[in-house]
């Protein structure tokens, strides 16, 4: 992404137009600090740059792929001119989005794993209590808890004292959640996929919502590719983004 040949000086609605966003949003970044405040006409009208242009571009593709928080933080960086910086953060960016590959592909494994598992000659003796669950998932009692209360987990309730009690398939849907949940996927979608799976063993479900998972972490990858070629430029530009003054015009 380099910046295009435009005119100078720029309107609020030209950044807004070639960033793809909308003139609210070029005033956000300003206020944000992501955008330096640009000269003004002596009427008060904003006067922005090619520059300027180029970090609002950078930043609409940028926040595609680490978020908002990240790429206002990524374009700040860039514009101070620490290109060590820049680069340190990118690759963290792309680290992270590696692991959560990484975690899809195991989510995929384990879950086709654990599926396969019989459940036959299931005894009494076999169901595990909330503890012995939390324990052999590596989670805290209250994780169990709050996916119970989510309908991610069904467990049975003993007579006495209403305790949980996890049947040999509740301890399989809570093995899936929690290799689900490592591999990124957020409460709501999987509420509505865990009841599906146990009603109707549906496992293609499953296996259709880690194929969208590795599809999206594909686009946030695709926009930090794009969006790098747009921080170096900020970086190495060396150029003020305020617009021209008035003893110039």
């Amino acid at each position: 992404m380099t910046a295009a040949t435009l005119h100078h000086p720029l309107r609020t609605a030209d950044v807004a137009r070639h960033a793809g966003c909308s003139v609210q949003q070029v005033r956000n970044l300003e206020r944000d600090g992501v955008l330096e405040p640009p000269t003004r006409t002596p009427s008060g009208y904003r006067m922005w740059t090619e520059i300027h242009a180029l970090a609002a571009a950078t930043y609409v593709v940028l926040a595609g792929g680490v978020g908002a928080a990240e790429a206002k933080k990524l374009i700040r960086i860039a514009r101070a001119g620490t290109e060590n910086e820049v680069l340190a953060l990118v690759d963290m960016a792309h680290a992270c989005l590696h692991a959560e590959r990484r975690h899809v592909e195991l989510a995929r494994a384990a879950v086709a794993a654990i599926r396969a598992e019989p459940l036959d000659d299931v005894r009494p003796n076999d169901a595990m209590t909330i503890s012995e669950l939390a324990s052999a998932l590596g989670v805290p009692t209250s994780t169990l808890r709050y996916w119970d209360r989510q309908g991610l987990l069904t467990p049975t309730r003993a007579v006495r004292g209403r305790a949980r009690i996890y049947t040999p398939a509740d301890v399989q849907d809570a093995r899936i959640v929690h290799q689900l949940r490592l591999a990124g996927y957020r409460i709501p979608p999987l509420r509505a996929l865990m009841p599906a799976l146990r009603q109707r063993g549906r496992t293609s479900d499953i296996t259709a919502a880690l194929r969208a998972r590795d599809a999206h972490i594909n686009s946030r990858s695709r926009a930090l590719l794009r969006a790098a070629s747009g921080l170096l430029a900020l970086t190495s530009s060396g150029e003020p983004q305020s617009g021209p003054s008035e003893a110039q015009k």
